[in-house]
């Protein structure tokens, strides 16, 4: 995530983004879940969505909001007034904590004890000269539920999250072939991760979100796989349009459904798998490869291997059939 460090500057000083900015008003939208997200993750035959993309798209519904309210306070004031919701570069979570919504958990997602690990934050920046909050003070206690719930110790430290050990960056950030190492631990996970928040006590005072226009979408509530990986680009565009979901776009999504598939033990999805080892993208070859490594025994496997690989023309496809000899016990070691 380059990205982070291109912006290191503007994150550490909100005037470097905009130079007029005296103060910053905080706000939170809760949109805790139905039921534990944790339970999702034993339905391996469906797709599991973090529960924040269940439905629309958090930038659309908030920034409309931050924007209306940052309308009537500046026609009050006579101050000026920007929003942001995710989309430039500020540091959200510490001046939510500096406002006195919540604060940085160990998981480094904030922790608020109203709505547990579930809000979304948008920021109004104004030039008006406005009273500073009390901050939150931290309340993790001796608390490691977060850390230890991580299926690939991505926390080195309280307070610290190595990216290059997220399953949420894996399917929502990265570009290119799963690395091998975290295949296995994405289960079921099709876009996102949501364990070390599901697993906060301070959930147990959270609300099941009532905003309307953050409902969740049935159809985007652990769907099947089988059906999944039956979409085309169509299909797969009318599902997630307006949702998050949409930013993977079409490859991405197949590499990440076909891992789930691979996962799954369920020899019946191996049809709809095949059917990939044709599609245009690389990426998606690959991870069709490793899929049906997983699901078909050996000899089976090897036969296909050799059907196959020779009318292969991407390298890393065919290394994946070469490093994937068709058991998950003689292939999980390897790495890429």
């Amino acid at each position: 995530m380059i990205w982070l460090a291109q912006t290191e500057a503007r994150r550490a000083d909100p005037k470097i983004l905009w130079p007029e900015v005296k103060s910053i008003i905080m706000l939170g939208t809760n949109y805790g879940p139905p039921g534990d997200p944790l339970a999702d993750l034993a339905a391996t035959g469906r797709g599991n969505i973090s529960v924040y993309a269940r439905r629309r798209d958090y930038h659309d519904v908030i920034k409309g909001r931050l924007k209306d309210l940052a309308g009537f306070f500046a026609a009050s004031t006579g101050a000026e007034v920007k929003v942001f919701v995710d989309t430039a570069p500020v540091m959200e979570k510490p001046l939510a904590e500096a406002a006195g919504l919540g604060w940085q958990g160990k998981h480094t997602a904030l922790v608020s004890r109203a709505f547990g690990s579930w809000l979304f934050l948008g920021a109004i920046f104004t030039n008006a000269d406005l009273p500073a909050s009390k901050a939150h003070p931290e309340s993790c206690g001796r608390c490691t539920k977060c850390l230890d719930i991580c299926p690939t110790d991505a926390f080195p430290a309280p307070f610290e999250l190595d990216a290059r050990k997220c399953l949420a960056y894996y399917s929502n950030e990265h570009h290119g072939i799963i690395p091998r190492r975290f295949r296995a631990p994405m289960g079921n996970r099709i876009f996102g991760c949501d364990d070390c928040l599901a697993v906060c006590p301070w959930n147990k005072f959270a609300e099941t979100s009532r905003d309307i226009k953050l409902s969740v979408r049935a159809e985007l509530v652990l769907p099947e796989l089988a059906d999944l990986l039956a979409l085309d680009e169509a299909g797969f565009r009318s599902l997630a349009r307006g949702s998050p979901l949409r930013r993977l776009g079409y490859a991405r999504f197949l590499r990440n459904v076909l891992i789930a598939a691979g996962n799954s033990e369920n020899e019946a999805l191996m049809h709809g798998v095949k059917n990939h080892l044709s599609n245009p993208d690389p990426v998606v070859r690959a991870s069709a490869v490793w899929a049906l490594s997983q699901l078909m025994d050996v000899d089976h496997f090897s036969a296909l291997r050799e059907a196959t690989i020779g009318c292969e023309s991407d390298a890393d496809v065919r290394t994946e059939w070469q490093s994937a000899p068709g058991a998950a016990s003689t292939n999980g070691d390897l790495d890429r």
